[in-house]
C-alpha cells in the first residue's frame, strides 16, 4: 500500500487508468459479431481467387495478413531465447543420472520419429490445401523430437542444427517478403509468383514457401526448447 501512495505508485496508476480507458474505447468501437463487417465475407469470397489457395485459412494467415504471421514468429523466437537465457542462468552445476528406458518404449520411438516428422512435413507443406500449416506441422515436429528424449534420455539433439535451421525459415520468411515488394509491388510479402492451377500442390504463389519456412522454424525452435528444457531435468 505505501507504494501506491508513493509518486511513482500514483504515475504507474494513472498510466493504467489511461491505458484501460483507451482499450475500453477502442474495443466498444470494434464491431465484433455486426452484420456491417464485411472482412469475413470478403475473404471466404475472394480468398481462393486472389491468394490461390483452396484453404481460406491459409490464404488470411499467409496471404492477408502474413506481416502479422510474421511478428507472431518473431514473438516466438523471443520466447525461445528468453527461455534459453533462464534455463542457462538456473543451470544446476551438479549432474543426475539418467535412467534408461524400457526397451518396448524405445523401439516404439524409434519407429515412430521419422512417421512423425513426415506427418508434420505434410501438414506445412499442404497447408494451402487442406487444415494445417507450418504452426501446427512444426508443433508436430516438435512432438517428435520430445518422444525421442522419452525413448532415449541420454541423447541430444544438435543446438547447432536447431539454431541453424531457426535462422534459415526466419530469414526465408523475411526474404520472400523482401522480394515481393523488390518485383514491383507496393507491399511487403506481395504474393509474386503464378498462383498455378486451384487444388494443385505447386499453387497459391508463395504462399506454401512462407508455410514452409514457417513449420522449420516453429519445429527447430520447439526441438531446441525440448533440448534444453530436458538437460535442466538431468
Amino acid at each position: 500500500m505505501k507504494d501506491l501512495r508513493s509518486p511513482r505508485g500514483i504515475i504507474a496508476l494513472v498510466l493504467l487508468a489511461v491505458i484501460a480507458a483507451g482499450l475500453s474505447l477502442t474495443i466498444t468501437e470494434i464491431p465484433f459479431g455486426s452484420p456491417d463487417t464485411k472482412v469475413g465475407s470478403y475473404y471466404v469470397e475472394n480468398g481462393r481467387e486472389e491468394t490461390g489457395a483452396a484453404n481460406i485459412v491459409t490464404s488470411v494467415v499467409t496471404g492477408y495478413r502474413a506481416l502479422d504471421t510474421l511478428g507472431e514468429v518473431t514473438v516466438l523466437f523471443i520466447a525461445a531465447m528468453g527461455l534459453s537465457a533462464v534455463l542457462a542462468i538456473e543451470k544446476k552445476k551438479r549432474k543426475r543420472e539418467v535412467e534408461e528406458s524400457s526397451l518396448v518404449l524405445s523401439t516404439g520411438c524409434r519407429a515412430l520419429f521419422p512417421f512423425i516428422l513426415l506427418l508434420g512435413a505434410y501438414l506445412f507443406i499442404h497447408g494451402h490445401l487442406t487444415p494445417g500449416g507450418g504452426f501446427q506441422g512444426g508443433a508436430v515436429i516438435g512432438s517428435a523430437f520430445l518422444l525421442v528424449y522419452l525413448g532415449y534420455p541420454e541423447r541430444r539433439i544438435s543446438t547447432t542444427g536447431t539454431d541453424v535451421t531457426e535462422s534459415l525459415g526466419g530469414l526465408a520468411f523475411v526474404i520472400l517478403g523482401l522480394i515481393g515488394f523488390a518485383v514491383g509491388s507496393s507491399y511487403f510479402l506481395s504474393n509474386f509468383l503464378p498462383k498455378g492451377e486451384l487444388y494443385s500442390l505447386f499453387s497459391a504463389g508463395i504462399l506454401p514457401l512462407i508455410y514452409i519456412a514457417i513449420g522449420l522454424k516453429v519445429g527447430a525452435e520447439f526441438g531446441g526448447i525440448i533440448d534444453r528444457m530436458m538437460e535442466e531435468t538431468r
